[in-house]
């Protein structure tokens, strides 16, 4: 299946300007691996990275890409100096867990920035992405393709009841997703408990957390130990990015003609898979799980006006916080891409982007293929 929309591609398409699409059977086999500290399959970041894989090794014979999950290999911040180092090949990184790294990753996340899906599909053309794809280049060795997307219906689980408003999350002890989500948090008077996701379930069982921050594949995951979700619309609670991101130094020894065909892949095969899969699994898991009535237990998506509560607490404090973690030029790129996302929402409005008309059906093979008691279903690696 291979998606060549421009509308999908986004700025991404500018790789491929760059680097001369094509493959061919006389490329010589690459041997590469990638590391992602989300879990495997049935998750559709691993779905999407599974099906890069298998593009590389049918179009490129003689190839083997060997896939790592859920930090089997390295987290987000080590995976990113094993890529300075040339250490590791290729990853899917996410913004806000490569702060700690680069602090300047931290300026395009936060909540209620990019609420459209055509104004997350446009990130790749913002300023702010140019500069951070620049940095990332210069100063850490490392070429970004472009993004991914995270789930777009990111938001609040909870064991007992709805979080709805300030005072439902007020003194509760709530799973953050890094430290941006933190400064949320407590703005929400809720206190942040940084964990890695495979703490989650005990500690939402065993009464250590009382709810969490997470995506919607995260919710279908821990919908026993947390059954109400609250999502404040795209984007309304928490929003944060992959980055698909290669290592300079291991990219400098191919050839141009194993450049050009990993390029053509990368760019027109796997990004816009990664982002149609995505969305079509928000899609089928808010069809499967939607209640309207908040006192039921499933997916509750707030209207307009009960998210405008909970930005309104918010108030600016994630773009405060981030503040403090960088320098001048990054205390810019904050205001800056703000300024951006606002304006990408007005050029995007919902209901507007090609990748909300994607056709579902054509993934129901690729999610049942990594069903329960498939191959690799929640494995930590494909070798």
């Amino acid at each position: 299946m291979k998606f060549t929309k421009l509308s999908l591609l986004g700025a991404a398409s500018a790789v491929a300007l760059t680097f001369a699409a094509g493959t061919s059977s006389a490329v010589e086999p690459i041997k590469m691996r990638w590391a992602s500290d989300h879990s495997g399959p049935p998750h559709p970041a691993a779905i999407a990275e599974v099906f890069f894989a298998e593009q590389v090794e049918k179009k490129i014979p003689g190839s083997k890409v060997q896939i790592y999950w859920a930090k089997s290999l390295y987290n987000v911040p080590k995976g990113t100096q094993a890529l300075t180092k040339g250490n590791l090949e290729m990853m899917t990184g996410q913004f806000g867990k490569t702060s700690s790294v680069e602090p300047l990753a931290n300026t395009i996340v936060g909540a209620g920035k990019l609420t459209s899906p055509g104004a997350i599909n446009g990130l790749d053309g913002t300023k702010t992405y140019a500069q951070l794809k620049k940095v990332f280049n210069d100063k850490h060795g490392i070429t970004l393709f472009g993004s991914g997307h995270l789930s777009m219906y990111m938001g609040a689980g909870a064991v007992k009841s709805r979080l709805l408003v300030p005072s439902d999350f007020a003194g509760k002890k709530i799973r953050s997703m890094g430290p941006a989500e933190n400064a949320l948090l407590g703005a929400l008077g809720a206190n942040a408990t940084t964990m890695s996701f495979g703490d989650v379930p005990p500690a939402l069982q065993t009464g250590v957390i009382d709810g969490l921050l997470t995506s919607l594949g995260g919710f279908n995951a821990t919908k026993e130990q947390a059954p109400y979700f609250t999502v404040a619309g795209i984007n309304g609670i928490v929003g944060d990015y992959y980055w698909i991101g290669a290592s300079n130094k291991w990219w400098s020894k191919l050839s141009k003609a194993q450049q050009n065909a990993l390029s053509d892949i990368i760019v027109n095969d796997f990004i816009p898979f990664q982002k149609a899969i995505n969305f079509c699994n928000d899609k089928r898991l808010v069809d499967k799980y939607k209640v309207t009535d908040k006192s039921k237990a499933g997916i509750y998506v707030m209207s307009p006006a009960e998210a405008g509560v909970l930005q309104k607490a918010e108030g600016g404090a994630t773009n405060e916080w981030i503040k403090t973690k960088v320098d001048a030029t990054g205390d810019k790129m904050v205001d800056q891409f703000t300024a951006e996302a606002k304006a990408l929402v007005a050029a995007n409005p919902m209901g507007s982007s090609a990748l909300e008309k994607t056709d579902c059906t054509a993934f129901a093979a690729d999610f049942a293929k990594y069903a329960k008691g498939s191959a690799l279903y929640k494995k930590k690696s494909r070798k």
